[in-house]
């Protein structure tokens, strides 16, 4: 899978690729990730990327022509699934997106900044529009990073145990149950008693019922859906 990133900033999102799960899978050629510098499809003298805004108003907006031009560049690369842009006011993320993004091959990742960008690049490239929860970042890099992270590692061999992701919460539309790791006694405090009896339907029944108990307690919306 391949992820083209437009950025103003590259260098944020160095620190996220040159890391972890995501590092490992990019050498090992599971992901392919292009992080695209936008200034350099800049027409001007000192790769300028945002203006004024017309009609008024405090903040500065991303510029149509480097976007165009940058997209466009892309696009004649390689064909996109979708193009995403990155906005408070887009569509909320969730695993169930997660999965979906999972099974495509190539999408482009547009960070905002500033006021965001120039709605015309809205209007003539973007497919998808996705926010990852109703607050604002400084910039788009953060939510690329998440975005990134949370369908990386549903592609096969990404994760060394695949079974893994297909049990974190959201998956079955419930948050996951409580778990634990040695010592089963510590300080008192200790593992309840049916994970340590090796019975493994009852053990699958005890998590499904505290996957559903703590989702009832903390998330109800999500019974609701």
């Amino acid at each position: 899978m391949r992820f083209d990133v437009v950025t103003v900033l590259p260098e944020l999102l160095s620190g996220f690729l040159d890391h972890s799960i995501i590092k490992r899978a990019v050498e090992r050629q599971l992901l392919e990730i292009n992080i695209v510098n936008l200034r350099d499809y800049s027409t001007s003298k000192h790769k300028q990327v945002d203006d004024y805004q017309y009609g008024g108003g405090a903040g500065m907006v991303m510029m149509i022509e480097p976007l165009a031009n940058c997209i466009r560049d892309l696009q004649s690369k390689s064909k996109f699934d979708d193009i995403i842009y990155l906005t408070p006011d887009g569509k909320t993320y969730d695993q169930k997106e997660a999965n979906k993004m999972s099974l495509q091959k190539n999408l482009m990742i547009i960070c905002g900044h500033y006021k965001g960008i120039d709605q015309r690049a809205r209007d003539m490239f973007v497919t998808k529009e996705i926010s990852i929860g109703d607050f604002v970042l400084s910039g788009g890099e953060i939510a690329a990073a998440v975005v990134i992270d949370s369908i990386g590692r549903l592609i096969p061999g990404v994760i060394n145990d695949e079974t893994s992701a297909l049990t974190d919460s959201f998956q079955d539309g419930l948050l996951a149950p409580p778990v634990y790791t040695r010592p089963s006694d510590f300080e008192g405090n200790v593992v309840p008693e049916i994970l340590l009896s090796g019975n493994e339907a009852a053990i699958l029944n005890w998590r499904n019922e505290k996957a559903y108990e703590r989702t009832k307690n903390f998330r109800p919306d999500l019974l609701m859906e």
